[in-house]
């Protein structure tokens, strides 16, 4: 903002100055041109007395030059007559040189005939060389010096102060005109004192002179027109002198007339007057040239003088208006600054602690104060900083509307899950009832399926209680093992045969937090289900970091996600949202980041070669010890936790049809493949075979049935030895029967054979020795007596959960070990 509130201030400024500048730039530029005008025209007296020592030198030269070739004088003393003539140019020159050179980088116009009339200065001792050889005649050399003194006076008129300044201009024609008037005098007099010298005139003298007098005329009249009057008068006054006209008179005896013709002057005398009218206009010149000389002097400090008071002017308004712009950008500046500041402390702190605290309040709405505003100025800043207060206590209100509204809402949805919890729970219990009574396996089969439906419609109900920011109503008191815990959420889903576990024994988690963490893997788990093949299955791995934290992945085979949606899910589980309308539509996810936040567990999402990651992970908060008297079977014995919750219909199926009634008295005995033997049932128990209950699907069943196991001894079907179990399939103390012959047929020895035990402690299944002799023939089945005793169902789906977790860990076991192993048996017989 104080960038901007200084580009304000700023531009008009700047646009000042620029304006300023411009017309400071030009006030410069005249008073440059002016400077540079007035150092030309001071030039002009160094120029001046060039030109009158080089019009001398010229003139003698042209005399002595005709006097020598009219031999009428020695090259001696022609030589010796000049001399002083050379050293008064050469010293002239010098001056001239030293007061322009200063001047060279000047106008360009002016710089060109500089060069050229410096040129023709140098090229001085040449000529002076020719003329005293007596090389040329006198008409070249009058020719050579004339141009030479041309380019000096070109020079002389180049000073231009500009179109603008036309009494400047004319003040520079006066000087010239002067100088041009003298300059034709000067010829005059070579052409005379050369004709003296040679005593008699040339063939086109006579033309030239007169030539030069119609010159010096036009240049007089040009003189008069231009200069003032006081100029005027000064010439006038020279022209008056009696060496002026004596010399005028003398130069009238020359002129042919038609009683005679023109006369030839005395040398010496005409040389003598001649010069003193030329010194006469040189003092004439001098003093038009000055006057020249200090007007352009003081216009040009006139107008440097103007320039810098201009300059100082528009400097101390730019620095006033700049203090003031200052001033004013400041107080402005800080109360936008002060509104600012109280804008971001209502954004950043007040607001977002005010909703913070609705949100956190369990009953009635707080009072929230809004404090006013810490601007105090009147302007329209002011107003400002009121209106926002006037909005942030708006703010406010309508937070408090949406809490009220929210935490109803909240309130219907966690009544609405309690009344659908207790019918799921009533309808449990009666799917319960109607299963203990039901003896069809195909009608068993569908109670199941319409038991586990109940059961997702259970956790959708915890669903909306999460929701609605309330907890579980499912509690565990004690630690459970996080291997029970996965095989409980792997119970919740649909899907739940195609979930593989692998798990370790050592970790577990705190009673409060089983219910939770069952939801959260459940939800992930049946993602991963519902979104892959029906023929893949979904992996489950738990496993322990560094002892202190606990890692649980879930591996799918599925369609995946794209770099979007999955960095749009990971920020979902990172940051749970508020409920809305979005919330049910991916209910899952939203479910496991609400349940994460509320445990501190960390869920991520990773792409996988094919499918999906989901890795969680469990803080050391939520991990616990082993609780006293609590510890798994071994590994030989134990049922890996798999229950039947991860048992396939038909495989469960099969067990209940041919495996348990395969112990049964008066039953027909199949000869099909070998397999591996369950346990006979007691007599007493065969009436209940037809209608055992699959072994528990439910979260509960499999946490009960986990803590059941703990307190036994553990299976010992596959001991070398055998062995008896300490309860019975009905909850009483039996003993295993031994092998016997029934009504029905020889039966399987209650001792397993085995050919040995593997590496991995899993007994060698001898093929065929279960088997009773081929010769023997069956006898009729008895029929099974018709009495209902019912078996446990509890203690018949622990059976049904470490028979078929010892089939599993014996399919993975390789076949190449066992093929060896029987070889070496049968090697040993």
């Amino acid at each position: 903002m104080r960038t901007k509130l200084a580009t304000v201030l700023v531009i008009p400024s700047l646009a000042f100055t620029v304006v300023a500048g411009v017309q400071t730039s030009a006030l410069i530029g005249q008073a440059t041109v002016l400077d540079e005008f007035a150092g030309q025209v001071a030039l002009g007296q160094q120029i001046t007395t060039l030109v009158h020592d080089l019009q001398s030198e010229r003139d003698r030269t042209a005399g002595n030059l005709a006097a020598l070739q009219a031999r009428k004088t020695s090259a001696n003393q022609a030589s010796a007559d000049i001399r002083q003539y050379y050293v008064a140019v050469d010293r002239s020159a010098a001056d001239f040189r030293e007061a322009a050179d200063p001047l060279a980088g000047g106008d360009a116009a002016w710089q060109v005939t500089y060069n050229r009339a410096r040129d023709a200065v140098d090229d001085l001792p040449t000529l002076r060389g020719a003329a005293a050889s007596g090389a040329v005649g006198t008409d070249t050399v009058i020719a050579n010096y004339t141009r030479t003194i041309d380019s000096l006076l070109t020079l002389l008129a180049q000073p231009s102060p500009g179109v603008e300044r036309p009494e400047l201009t004319q003040m520079v024609l006066r000087y010239v005109e002067l100088a041009r008037i003298k300059e034709v005098g000067s010829r005059l007099r070579a052409r005379l004192y050369a004709a003296a010298s040679a005593g008699a005139y040339g063939p086109t003298d006579q033309v030239e002179l007169t030539d030069l007098r119609a010159q010096q005329l036009t240049a007089l009249a040009d003189f008069r027109v231009a200069a003032t009057n006081a100029q005027v008068l000064r010439y006038e006054q020279a022209a008056g002198d009696a060496k002026f006209t004596a010399a005028v008179a003398m130069e009238q005896t020359t002129i042919a007339t038609g009683s005679g013709d023109a006369k030839v002057l005395e040398p010496f005398r005409w040389w003598s007057l001649s010069q003193d009218r030329h010194d006469l206009l040189r003092q004439v010149e001098s003093d038009v040239l000055g006057d020249a000389v200090d007007e352009a002097g003081t216009r040009s400090s006139d107008q440097l003088r103007r320039t810098l008071l201009v300059a100082g002017a528009v400097l101390a308004v730019l620095l006033i208006a700049l203090i003031i712009s200052v001033m004013i950008g400041r107080s402005v500046a800080r109360s936008l600054h002060e509104l600012r500041r109280h804008a971001l402390h209502v954004a950043q702190d007040e607001l977002p602690e005010a909703i913070e605290r609705l949100r956190a309040v369990g009953h009635g709405v707080p009072k929230i104060e809004v404090p006013p505003s810490t601007v105090r100025s009147m302007d329209e800043v002011g107003e400002v900083a009121d209106a926002f207060v006037a909005v942030h206590r708006s703010a406010v209100d309508l937070a408090v509307e949406q809490a009220i509204m929210r935490r109803n809402v909240n309130a219907m949805f966690v009544n609405l899950a309690r009344r659908s919890q207790v019918l799921v729970e009533r309808q449990l219990e009666l799917l319960d009832e109607l299963e203990r009574e039901e003896g069809d396996p195909d009608q068993l089969a569908s109670l199941f399926k319409l038991d586990h439906l109940a059961a997702r419609m259970r956790r959708n109900d915890e669903s909306l209680l999460v929701l609605a920011g309330t907890e579980s109503s499912r509690r565990w008191n004690e630690p459970v093992a996080l291997s029970a815990v996965a095989m409980a959420a792997a119970a919740e889903i649909e899907q739940y045969p195609r979930v593989r576990h692998e798990a370790v024994d050592n970790l577990y988690v705190i009673g409060h937090a089983v219910a939770d963490v069952v939801h959260l893997l459940a939800e992930l788990l049946e993602n991963a289900t519902n979104f892959s093949a029906p023929f893949t299955q979904v992996k489950m791995t738990t496993r322990s970091s560094s002892g202190r934290t606990a890692t649980v992945e879930i591996v799918d085979e599925g369609l995946g996600m794209s770099d979007t949606a999955l960095e749009e899910a990971n920020v979902l589980l990172a940051e749970p949202p508020a409920a809305d309308v979005a919330a049910s539509e991916r209910m899952g996810l939203f479910v496991v980041s609400h349940l994460a936040a509320r445990h501190s567990i960390r869920v991520r999402l990773v792409a996988a070669e094919r499918g999906i990651i989901a890795t969680v992970w469990l803080p050391p908060s939520l991990l616990a010890p082993a609780p006293q008297g609590r510890a798994l079977p071994e590994p030989a014995a134990r049922t890996t936790l798999a229950a039947v919750a991860a048992v396939p219909d038909s495989v469960t199926r099969e067990l209940r049809l041919d495996g348990v009634l395969a112990g049964l008295p008066g039953v027909p005995q199949q000869r099909t493949p070998p397999r591996p033997a369950l346990p006979a049932l007691p007599a007493a128990d065969a009436g209940a075979a037809t209608r055992v209950r699959r072994a528990p699907t439910r979260a509960e069943d499999v946490l009960k049935s986990v803590g059941a196991t703990a307190t036994e001894t553990g299976s010992t079907w596959w001991s070398r030895q055998g062995g008896t179990r300490a309860g019975t399939l009905n909850g009483g103390p039996a003993t295993v029967p031994p092998a016997a012959s029934g009504p029905g047929g020889p039966t399987p020895p209650t001792v397993p054979i085995t050919g040995g035990m593997m590496a991995n402690g899993l007994p060698l299944r001898v093929p065929m020795a279960q088997l009773p002799p081929v010769d023997d023939e069956p006898q009729p089945a008895a029929r099974i007596p018709t009495s209902r005793v019912e078996p446990d169902p509890e203690a018949v789906g622990s059976m049904l959960s470490k028979y078929y977790s010892g089939v599993r860990r014996a399919e993975a076991e390789d076949t190449a070990d066992v093929r060896r192993t029987i070889v070496d048996q049968e090697a040993i017989q």
